[in-house]
Parts: C-alpha cells; sequence; structure tokens
C-alpha cells in the first residue's frame, strides 16, 4: 500500500502543505510548470530552496499581479506579534479571517489597509469562489476537493462571527493566493496518488492571535472549529498560531487517519518550509513509501430487495457508484415466503457512508440498511504505461505479501480492440508476449 505520512509538528498552511508535496516529486520544475497551468488569472507559483536548522526545504512563492503576499510585504499579518502597520477599516462588513500566523500562511482579510501602493480591495463570496475553480484546467475530482476545502473554512468562519455562510466574504488578493494554495494541494495529491494519508497530530500554537475583532486565543475560533475530531497539542517551546483554517481544512479533507507513523519503508521525504524561524524546524515533512502493516477496514452496506425490476435496480447501482461507492455488488437471495429477491452490497469508507445511504433510501425501495465493518488486506498498487506496438496501455501493477500481479488497463485493450477489429483476448496475448520479449 502507498502511505503517505505527514508530520505536523510545526501546524500546517497551505504553503508549506504544497512546499512538501513538491518535493516528493524527482522533476519539481516540471511540476510546477504543470501548476501554472492550471490557469488562475494573475497567479504564478514559484520554488525556493531554503535552509532551517541546518535542514533543507522548499518554500512556495505565489505571486499575484506580479506581487507577494509576504511577511516583508503590506498584506502580510503576524499576529501575535507587533503590528509594521496600522488597519484602517473605512466601512461595516463581516470579516474573513484566514490569519498569516509564524509562516508564510493565508490572510484573507475584508478590510482596507492604508497601504502606501494601491490595490483594488474587491470582496467575493463562496459562491464566486466556487465559480473561479470551476474555470480552472484541473480533473472534477480535484475541482470538487478544492470547492470542499472552501465550504469547510466558510462554515467555520460562519460559526465564528455568527453570520449566514452566504455574507462570508474573501478578499480579492488574498482570494487567489489562497486558492493558489488549496488548488496547488488537492492537484499535488491527486498526482501522489497515496492508497492511504495519514498524519502526527497537529501541533497548533499557543498564546493569542490579534486580529481586527481584538485578541483571541491559539488556535483561533475558525482553526478550533475545522478542527473539531483532529487531535491538537501546543508546546511552550513555541508562540504563536501554527495551524492556518486552510491548513486546517485541507488536512480534514485528505487525512484519512491522525496517528503515530506506523511501520513503513519511506521512499521519498519532503520538506515544506514555513517563513519564520523558531528553535524548531519550521517545516511541514511528508513522507511517502510503501506499508503492509496497516490495518485497513471498509464499511458494507447490505439492504435486501425484493419488489424492484432488473432495469431499477441497475439505475440504482449506478447512482450509488456515481455517490462515491468503491464497489456495489448483487446477491441472488430467497426471501419470506420464499420470495426470490436481491441482496444488494455496497462498499465504501467511513466518510463517504452517509452519502451512500442517502443514496440508498433515495434510488431503491429497501426500508432498512445493514451496516458491518470489515478489516481487508490491500496489495500495494501503481499504474505504469507500456509503449507497446499497439500505442501506449496501462499496467496496473499490484505487489505485497509475496505476490507480484500485472494486469492490463481493460479500457486500453478494448479500444486498441476496436481499432484492429480483434478481440480482446488476441490483444492481451499480443502484449503479455511482447512485453516478455521486452523484459529478456
Amino acid at each position: 500500500m502507498k502511505l503517505l505520512y505527514l508530520d505536523l509538528g510545526m501546524g500546517a498552511a497551505g504553503d508549506m502543505l504544497m512546499a512538501s508535496l513538491l518535493e516528493l516529486f524527482d522533476d519539481r520544475e516540471a511540476v510546477v510548470r504543470e501548476l501554472n497551468s492550471i490557469g488562475i488569472e494573475g497567479v504564478e507559483y514559484s520554488s525556493e530552496t531554503v535552509k532551517k536548522c541546518g535542514i533543507t526545504g522548499t518554500h512556495m512563492h505565489v505571486l499575484v499581479d506580479g506581487e507577494e503576499e509576504s511577511p516583508d510585504g503590506e498584506h502580510h499579518h503576524d499576529h501575535g506579534h507587533d503590528h509594521e502597520h496600522e488597519h484602517h477599516h473605512d466601512h461595516d462588513h463581516e470579516h474573513e479571517h484566514h490569519h498569516d500566523h509564524d509562516h508564510e500562511h493565508e490572510h484573507h482579510h475584508n478590510h482596507e489597509h492604508d497601504h502606501e501602493h494601491a490595490h483594488s480591495h474587491h470582496h467575493a463570496h463562496l459562491s464566486d469562489i466556487e465559480n473561479l475553480i470551476d474555470h480552472l484546467n484541473i480533473s472534477e475530482s480535484v475541482r470538487e476537493k478544492a470547492k470542499g476545502v472552501y465550504a469547510l473554512i466558510a462554515e467555520a468562519e460562519s460559526v465564528a462571527h455568527d453570520t449566514d455562510i452566504n455574507n462570508i466574504h474573501f478578499h480579492e488578493v488574498g482570494t487567489k493566493d489562497a486558492v493558489a494554495d488549496v488548488v496547488a494541494v488537492c492537484y499535488l495529491m491527486e498526482k501522489i496518488g497515496a492508497d492511504k494519508v495519514m498524519a502526527s497530530p497537529v501541533h497548533v500554537g499557543r498564546g493569542t492571535v490579534r486580529c481586527a475583532h481584538g485578541i483571541l486565543p491559539v488556535p483561533a475560533p475558525a482553526t478550533a472549529y475545522i478542527l473539531k475530531g483532529i487531535p491538537v497539542y501546543s508546546r511552550e517551546i513555541v508562540e504563536g498560531e501554527l495551524c492556518t483554517p486552510t491548513g486546517a481544512a485541507l488536512l480534514k479533507t485528505f487525512v484519512d487517519e491522525f496517528a503515530s507513523m506506523p511501520v513503513m519503508e519511506i521512499q521519498k521525504i519532503g520538506y515544506g518550509m514555513g517563513t519564520k524561524d523558531f528553535p524548531i524546524c519550521n517545516a511541514v515533512r511528508t513522507m511517502l513509501g510503501d506499508t503492509e502493516d496497516i490495518g485497513d477496514t471498509i464499511v458494507e452496506l447490505d439492504c435486501n430487495i425484493d419488489d424492484m425490476t432488473g432495469e431499477e435496480i441497475g439505475f440504482a447501482v449506478e447512482k450509488i457508484l456515481e455517490s462515491g461507492a468503491r464497489d456495489v455488488f448483487q446477491t441472488p437471495i430467497y426471501m419470506k415466503k420464499n420470495r426470490p429477491g436481491v441482496l444488494i452490497s455496497v462498499l465504501c469508507t467511513e466518510d463517504d457512508k452517509k452519502r451512500i445511504v442517502e443514496t440508498m433510501f433515495r434510488y431503491t425501495s429497501t426500508l432498512g440498511i445493514r451496516e458491518s465493518v470489515k478489516n481487508r488486506y490491500i496489495l500495494q498498487r501503481e499504474t505504469k504505461v507500456f509503449g507497446s506496438v499497439h500505442g501506449d496501455v496501462r499496467i496496473k501493477r499490484s505487489k505485497g505479501y509475496g505476490s507480484e500481479k500485472d494486469k492490463f488497463e481493460y479500457d486500453d485493450m478494448a479500444q486498441i480492440a476496436e481499432k484492429e477489429d480483434s478481440s480482446i483476448s488476441v490483444i492481451r496475448y499480443q502484449l503479455m508476449k511482447e512485453m516478455g520479449s521486452n523484459e529478456e
């Protein structure tokens, strides 16, 4: 199993997570070019190699219209310490605070600042940000993950400020900076393709944070709301806020389990550096590797059906798969009074369970659903591309527990068979023979 482990001993921010994930790739410049092709207007990504506490890592820069919101820039607010400038509030509205503390963190303030240089300060609602994400050059899964992250942030801010989620505003420049972080992390997570993501408990920092509403405890209210259900801690050696709302929302979206690092064979390590210097290396560390020792579980949802047609059941299965089920299968059964029926079984993760239960009730006639949690063993999986005489063919490669298996992607074989007016079995035989010759 391919495992991604996040060491959050210095909290989490969008730019630090992005930098640590970038370090897991061999050709980082090529990946940065991919990020720059995403299409956020006016945004440019770049990476810089930096060293902290003797450790070399990467710091990510996000330029918005040629400028960066950095600790030395007018838009950066180092809360919990003395401010370099005062905030001038020229109008009344709800404020969305994504604090930039101790690292180069997300900072979206919907108030105007009296700076020496001029910026156009407009504000965006959640729907505006979702519209921006909808028009980016990214996959549908990355798009949905990014929008989900922002929905978490908006919900947390609405609770913290006791206002409707539709009244939450995001500062325009800060919005692009944070959208760049969020989308990049979602993009890199998909590109890495880990079977499971684990993380250490989150170091949130300690002390207080100063913002327009006054002095607040660390973690800030919105961050604390997002981190509900996640193990967190603070240490006296670090003063300040270490986990931003965006960082917390990204963790909530991607991490399957918060626990100590399991037994794993580490293959790659990434260090995403923050801006501030502390006695502890200010970085998010990611480790990518293989493990066979993680106990994995899957939820099975079952229901009996005896009053739906085959067409209706087929349609329901399609909808259940669309809702995120890992697998759906049917078993012929005999029910009361020897009536023939169908047992519909659905495999899903705990996170997807609620949505799938709702889908099962909506599209089937069942009045009840049974749940069971099953332990399972999973082979490590990866996809390779084989350059055959027929063209590129994907190979699903699995290994572990003393076994190794290769399987050609069905869709690729079907496309070749259709093109050459042949059968899939013949194409499979030709591919296996060609691959064996190449290996010799």
